[in-house]
């Protein structure tokens, strides 16, 4: 296969699977042209855990805690057995000084996975605040 009909293809795929293209934005750096771009595709995936995931996951890279917190607990809501969606809504709750509800969080996290390490450290140094 040439190098044009490759990345035709290659292109093709990226606008077929949006989450993809998103992800793709991520990877690259570009940032608030993946959010914008997610932000045009809420409505069609408002009920998928992973597109909720990686958009929460997009505003938390730039800094913004306070938009992200709202696709990690739509995420939750989703899959409420995601670890990985726990931890970082974890860490969102921290970043917006959360301590209770970052304390919740890893609480289930430990109930769902004892042997999570992670979030029995993080667990062990709220209590002790």
């Amino acid at each position: 296969m040439n190098i044009n009909l490759k990345l035709r293809v290659t292109l093709v795929g990226l606008f077929k699977h949006p989450k993809r293209r998103i992800k793709k934005l991520l990877k690259d750096g570009n940032y608030d042209e993946a959010i914008a771009f997610g932000k045009g595709l809420e409505s069609q995936y408002s009920d998928d855990h992973d597109f909720m995931f990686i958009m929460g996951s997009a505003f938390f890279i730039v800094d913004d805690a306070k938009k992200a917190l709202p696709y990690f607990e739509k995420a939750f809501q989703l899959d409420n057995e995601d670890v990985e969606t726990l931890m970082l809504k974890t860490n969102v709750h921290l970043a917006l000084d959360q301590k209770d509800n970052a304390l919740s969080c890893c609480r289930y996290i430990t109930k769902l996975d004892p042997k999570n390490s992670e979030a029995q450290d993080l667990l062990e140094k709220l209590e002790g605040l």
